[in-house]
């Protein structure tokens, strides 16, 4: 089979935003409230954060339990990793996931300011300076075959896109709006010149987005 770079679960309100602006380290959002976004994986059974019994079932629980899977590597930008700019002041910031991040795999972190990699369980982050197609090639090594996972945010699925190295993509559409912030796109439709789309609406009233190469 393939190896195939994904966008999976990536999640956008109505107009298109997916992050806000002023990313802090008390709110790595930015001014926009993650729970206006997200509310519709925290509810399902296979949340991974989830302490308490239950949670939904159904086509929105099939894609959060589907993140994981045939995932060899994972490609984020700087912010997705971290609040700070420019050069690294703190070495002592390991992510905004503590000592067990979620991802299982190597993560290659998108910046200008290298630092040397960094393990915490069994995720070890490499910080590359690079441009998507030679960052893409490290990680699609370290996948050993498996697809690659791009991870966000925003500027870095962007990049991706216009350098043409996503293979397919499933975006989550939350029926609000945010009216600023960083933005995916205008519409859907900006990709369908390139891409098959098909939209499956949820109970949740999340509507899934699923786009593959033509």
């Amino acid at each position: 089979m393939p190896q195939l770079v994904r966008v999976q679960n990536f999640t956008v309100s109505r107009d298109g935003i997916a992050a806000g602006e002023d990313q802090s380290l008390e709110r790595p959002f930015g001014h926009v409230d993650p729970e206006r976004l997200f509310s519709w994986a925290g509810a399902t059974a296979s949340w991974p954060m989830r302490t308490d019994p239950g949670g939904s079932r159904g086509l929105d629980d099939y894609f959060t339990r589907d993140f994981a899977c045939n995932i060899g590597a994972e490609i984020m930008g700087r912010n997705k990793f971290s609040p700070y700019r420019g050069p690294w002041e703190d070495h002592e910031w390991n992510g905004w996931w503590g000592d067990e991040p979620p991802f299982h795999t190597p993560v290659f972190v998108m910046t200008h300011h290298e630092r040397a990699p960094l393990t915490l369980s069994d995720t070890t982050f490499h910080f590359v300076d690079a441009d998507p197609a030679t960052v893409l090639a490290q990680a699609r090594d370290a996948a050993q075959g498996k697809d690659v996972r791009l991870g966000g945010g925003v500027s870095t699925i962007r990049q991706f896109l216009e350098a043409d190295l996503v293979d397919t993509l499933h975006v989550v559409v939350s029926p609000v709006e945010l009216g600023s912030g960083l933005r995916l796109w205008d519409s859907p439709d900006d990709l369908l010149d390139r891409y098959h789309l098909d939209v499956v609406p949820s109970s949740s009233g999340v509507t899934h987005h699923l786009f593959w190469r033509k």
